[in-house]
């Protein structure tokens, strides 16, 4: 029963990932048009920094496999939970455009890498009589 728990707790903990990704676009969808007046961005560079995350994204789900491999699931998971962190607090805190850019694309690396490595880590850590 202990061991059935801790594997619901890893796998919901492991799962946040997804949550981030969509609490993040309801965010930045609320904030976009402050954003543009904020830093007094044209409509092209008004649509760039808000879709850097996705561009982050993709970057990170391409790149997240192979630390993956080579450093373990949960090591890497713990490493983008740092960056998620510092993300939040870098968008939340950045005073010039191009830092603002910087942590909104290191939040969609985490997202991405996330997205990639957290389902890998629920299906390795579940054990075999309850995967399906």
């Amino acid at each position: 029963m202990k061991k059935d728990f801790y594997v619901y707790a890893v796998s919901l903990i492991a799962a946040l990932g997804g949550l981030l990704f969509g609490f993040d676009t309801a965010v930045i969808s609320g904030a976009e048009k402050t954003i543009q007046s904020l830093f007094n961005l044209s409509g092209f560079w008004h649509g760039f920094t808000i879709s850097i995350a996705l561009i982050g994204t993709l970057v990170g789900v391409i790149s997240a496999g192979k630390p993956a491999d080579l450093w373990g699931r949960k090591k890497v998971l713990f490493a983008v939970a740092i960056f998620f962190g510092i993300a939040s607090l870098g968008s939340a805190l950045s005073q010039t455009w191009l830092s603002f850019l910087f942590f909104r694309f290191m939040g969609g690396l985490a997202v991405g890498a996330s997205s990639v490595i957290a389902p890998m880590y629920i299906a390795e850590t579940a054990p075999a009589r309850i995967r399906g």
